[in-house]
């Protein structure tokens, strides 16, 4: 039987590649510390729960295909105090950001279509890409500079007849960076001036770590028409299950086109829109108890990889995760020997290799992305077991 050629383009997760032999080492009775996936263990709001028991209908019947009032009343408002209010058209419920994400990709790109990316990127962008025909042409970092990429000479040569769009992801997943304003603007002027547009990822705003106000790409207004946002509750409420996302924007001819894709797929799941609506309820207090508490663990994090010779990391600014060039030949190897071959006191940590998240063929063999969503205690022995296994795996 013959597949197409767009899936074929497509790689598995490599951030769930190595869960086969992960299962394989709990099976041998090997405790395994997870920095691999951004699954936050901060408890979700007891709002979305309330709002789900409480929820009742003699059938539940399919959602309106842009959303439910109560959900997109939410999502409205909190962009309203953020200062940046969007007209009602401007919102789409989706399941999660990555099905935000995918219907942008499919309204804006055509086969042979070029889609600008900074590398290393999250890994999906790839797949939803691939799918749509286009490539990714990447926009070039290194650990060295803390993954900057956010200037002119960086971006403009990369653009040609194919571009279609940037897509960025702020704060970063995978490195933690933060674009200043002045790098946003740099961004809007270009897709500006070049007639691009600009898919900003946006789903870690609340966590920064300099004091810095929330910020977001729909802040420009000679950009309005160029700038797709991609938004979900998954790390703001520590809600990933409830897999329930939006798509913003103040271009109204690129909703339209969107409503369509919403309207074949019917809707996003009644029930999750109800509890995520409900978690827009949350005060003040919540986000800044939950960002205390993911500095202090991007703090531990960082401080133990400072404490392994040879490794390159930049403190990370933002989201719950940094990208890490380790004194390793290889990432993808060294992971499979952590839970195949090693371990101390019956345990071992689980990190991603950082070769899946760029586009260049060769680049971060020896990078790694960690998920500091541990508890602190937790996360303090998973670096100490990342010390011991990297100095294990070099005496071989």
């Amino acid at each position: 039987m013959k597949f197409s050629s767009k899936i074929l383009k497509c790689e598995l997760s490599p951030i769930r590649k190595f869960a086969p032999y992960a299962a394989a080492a709990r099976a041998r009775g090997i405790a395994i510390y997870p920095l691999n996936i951004g699954q936050p263990d901060i408890a979700t709001p007891n709002e979305y729960f309330d709002a789900v028991k409480n929820f009742s209908t003699p059938v539940l019947g399919y959602a309106p295909s842009d959303g439910v009032p109560e959900y997109l009343d939410a999502v409205h408002g909190y962009y309203e105090k953020l200062g940046q209010p969007v007209d009602r058209g401007g919102v789409l419920a989706t399941e999660g950001g990555s099905e935000a994400l995918s219907i942008a990709l499919e309204c804006i790109l055509d086969e042979g279509d070029e889609l600008l990316v900074p590398e290393p990127f999250y890994t999906n962008y790839a797949t939803f890409a691939a799918l749509t025909g286009a490539e990714i042409r990447p926009i070039p970092t290194t650990p060295e500079e803390g993954f900057r990429y956010a200037e002119r000479e960086r971006i403009e040569p990369l653009i040609n007849e194919r571009t279609r769009a940037i897509l960025i992801t702020n704060p970063g997943n995978p490195t933690g960076s933060v674009l200043t304003r002045a790098e946003m603007r740099v961004i809007a002027d270009i897709a500006v001036e070049r007639g691009l547009f600009v898919i900003s990822d946006e789903v870690y705003r609340e966590f920064t770590y300099g004091g810095e106000a929330m910020a977001s790409m729909l802040e420009f207004e000679h950009a309005h028409d160029n700038v797709v946002v991609i938004d979900s509750v998954s790390k703001r409420f520590s809600a990933c299950g409830a897999r329930v996302g939006a798509l913003i924007s103040r271009n109204s001819g690129l909703m339209k086109q969107a409503l369509k894709i919403c309207q074949a797929r019917l809707c996003a799941a009644t029930l999750d829109q109800v509890g995520a609506a409900a978690l827009y309820s949350v005060g003040p207090e919540y986000f800044a108890a939950v960002r205390e508490e993911y500095q202090r663990r991007r703090d531990t994090a960082y401080a133990g990889l400072m404490r392994i010779p040879g490794v390159v990391c930049r403190r990370p600014e933002g989201a719950f995760y940094l990208m890490a060039k380790l004194p390793i030949d290889n990432t993808d190897t060294f992971q499979q020997w952590m839970l195949e071959e090693f371990s101390d006191r019956g345990e071992t940590v689980m990190l991603t290799p950082g070769e899946g998240f760029y586009a260049t063929p060769g680049k971060g063999v020896n990078e790694a992305r960690i998920a500091y969503v541990l508890e602190q205690d937790r996360l303090e022995r998973a670096m100490e077991l990342l010390a011991l296994g990297i100095e294990a795996y070099n005496k071989r």
